[in-house]
């Protein structure tokens, strides 16, 4: 059982440093972005929104990995771990990130740029998108598969953990994709 713990744990934490690795080049691609776009470099505005979307790909595929592990495993092993007195907070969670905070500052900040893109880089803007609906739905599907669907998270325990996902995907879509608006 010692080795189930430490692959569980490693598994979890791994795939979850390698998504926050990810989120942190996806802020320096935007961040270029934005200079490019500023500047009037389309084909490199371009080169950089893509790159974002692959990063933003690659952090979903990282979040599935880091659901690989069983249900069990997660309850017995997993959740306790974010708890106290491992961690300081009752209601850890990764909202509490630096990366996280950056990240849904800059996407409000990339507002205006998104709603109003000129037309050589409006695919692209939509492979963005669907790629952060993919991040967005992996999440919810390595919560719904520990039991979102029927309890809340660490941090908002009295609500369904999928419900308040679900929410914060219609949110911070509206950020990256202001033309459309979320069902």
């Amino acid at each position: 059982m010692l080795n189930l713990k430490i692959a569980a744990q490693e598994i979890w934490q791994g795939f979850h440093w390698s998504f926050f690795i990810n989120i942190q080049g996806l802020i320096i691609c935007l961040r270029r972005f934005e200079l490019e776009l500023r500047e009037g470099n389309l084909p490199q505005a371009k080169t950089e929104l893509q790159t974002a979307t692959k990063l933003m790909l690659a952090s979903g595929a990282a979040m599935q990995l880091a659901g690989s592990i069983s249900p069990e495993l997660y309850e017995a092993q997993i959740r306790p771990s974010m708890m106290p007195p491992h961690v300081k907070s009752h209601d850890f969670s990764g909202l509490m990130s630096w990366e996280h905070s950056v990240l849904i500052k800059l996407w409000k900040q990339l507002r205006p740029y998104f709603a109003n893109l000129p037309i050589e880089l409006k695919a692209q803007h939509q492979e963005f998108v669907d790629a952060y609906l993919y991040l967005a739905s992996s999440h919810r599907a390595i919560c719904q598969k520990f039991g979102g669907e029927e309890t809340g998270s660490l941090r908002f325990e009295r609500s369904c953990a999928v419900e308040v996902l679900d929410a914060f995907a219609r949110s911070r879509c509206q950020f990256i994709n202001p033309e459309t608006t979320s069902s």
